[in-house]
């Protein structure tokens, strides 16, 4: 999947349309998921097909959390809002898979 195409499906899931914006924001989510499933190799730069839907779904996350970093409760006229964690949370990354090799 093209960078164009991630910003089209954030913008359509989220609804912000400045790209610059969104693009920040998967770069941000890509970066979570590089670092998590390559641990210790920090040559790799780009998302791995296979976890291009979870950047999609972590960048819609993030956006959607603007304003509200960090929150653990709040409550406001009938609308309540607690967060597992202050960044993405764990069962977001779970089918995150870290790669493994042999040490030599």
């Amino acid at each position: 999947m093209t960078n164009s195409q991630k910003i089209a499906l954030v913008v359509a899931m989220s609804g912000e349309d400045d790209e610059e914006i969104v693009s920040a924001y998967l770069d941000m989510a890509g970066q979570k998921i590089i670092s998590l499933a390559y641990p210790f190799d920090h040559t790799v730069t780009e998302v791995p097909a296979r976890y291009e839907h979870v950047q999609i779904d972590a960048a819609v996350y993030l956006l959607n959390k603007r304003g509200a970093e960090g929150q653990t409760s709040h409550s406001e006229n009938g609308i309540s809002r607690t967060y597992e964690d202050a960044d993405l949370p764990a069962t977001m990354l779970r089918g995150v898979v870290p790669v493994c090799g042999v040490v030599r």
